[in-house]
């Protein structure tokens, strides 16, 4: 099973569409996507990733969730896409659900372009990539 942490934030705040107004909605218009994604191609979403699903293999994706965001109750939900609401900061709810996920020997993949957290995921063992990748591989 391939586990794709989605830095949420970092994710909705890569484009300038206007999120800051709505943040309960860009968050709900992410988790839409994912859904969407998961449910209509996910061999397309891996692939986007750069990573390649074999037959019967499996993408669960984390969506991991902070401040206004992390509140809200009403996302659109996939048996494959996990939200997670940070306590605190999204950061070190990501790195520790990273360092969890990769005892398991899975891969895992997080979507950031945050450069410290990046680094500290990778010291931890996922891999990382930009927020640009994963957009691309969402439907509308």
């Amino acid at each position: 099973m391939l586990h794709v942490i989605v830095d949420g934030a970092n994710v909705v705040g890569s484009r300038p569409d206007g999120w800051w107004r709505d943040r309960p909605g860009a968050a709900r218009r992410l988790a839409g996507r994912l859904s969407a994604a998961l449910s209509e191609d996910s061999q397309g979403l891996a692939a986007a990733l750069g990573r390649r699903l074999d037959p019967g293999d499996e993408m669960q994706v984390h969506l991991v969730l902070e401040g206004a965001a992390a509140t809200v109750a009403d996302l659109p939900t996939h048996p494959r896409l996990g939200v997670e609401h940070a306590a605190a900061d999204g950061d070190t709810a990501i790195a520790a659900l990273a360092a969890d996920l990769v005892v398991s020997g899975d891969p895992v993949l997080v979507v950031t372009a945050d450069r410290e957290l990046r680094e500290r995921v990778r010291g931890a063992g996922a891999g990382t990539i930009g927020p640009g990748a994963l957009l691309e591989g969402l439907p509308g």
